[in-house]
């Protein structure tokens, strides 16, 4: 399956440090290093693109440096760059993932393509919340379903033509309760707890 590792966003929450998310230096090697060293080691991931912008030049040019492929989107709209990337895409379905989740794994990439089935057209990975929170990490959005809090992970797998045609795409959840999805660092508190969490996970 492709990887599409989107890495083009503005960062707004992450406030004026100079430094642009992906390249927060956590373990130390940028965030965006851990997510793609995991895909790298995933049995089935056979080709990564990442998804930068002029938000993002520094992230852009480090990858370049480490052999991988990048797309260049407006960096704007998130369903946009998604668009736009999609576009370059050839697979049939596509695992999507963010650059700021460093504690993600192999293991829990392939877990993840092995779990989708086509008859799904996409699928969204879910927490359980109470394990973000036992991490210190305070979800910016969850979801009740059959009397639980789910997190968001970021990740998902998605139909690449349907989407591309505008199609309405059945949405199923992969529930988990994989610590190694918990900690999307989007604020300096967050890229804090990644720092003190990294390797103990």
């Amino acid at each position: 399956m492709e990887a599409l590792i989107n890495a083009g966003g503005k960062g707004t929450r992450m406030g004026a440090c100079g430094i642009e998310k992906p390249m927060q230096i956590i373990g130390g090697l940028p965030a965006i290093r851990h997510v793609v060293d995991a895909m790298r080691a995933a049995k089935h991931i056979h080709k990564i693109v990442v998804s930068v912008s002029h938000n993002t030049l520094e992230t852009e040019r480090y990858l370049k440096d480490i052999g991988i492929e990048t797309i260049r989107t407006s960096g704007e709209d998130f369903m946009m760059d998604l668009h736009e990337s999609f576009a370059v895409l050839r697979g049939d379905y596509v695992l999507t993932c963010p650059s700021d989740i460093p504690l993600l794994t192999s293991s829990v990439i392939d877990d993840v393509v092995t779990s989708f089935k086509p008859s799904m057209e996409s699928m969204v990975v879910m927490i359980e919340a109470p394990i973000v929170r036992e991490l210190g990490i305070t979800p910016s959005y969850s979801r009740e379903i059959d009397g639980k809090e789910w997190v968001l992970s970021g990740i998902s797998v998605m139909d690449r033509k349907a989407t591309l045609r505008g199609d309405y795409l059945n949405e199923e959840c992969l529930f988990t309760k994989w610590r190694e999805l918990a900690v999307n660092v989007n604020t300096p508190g967050e890229l804090d707890r990644a720092r003190k969490l990294f390797g103990s996970v």
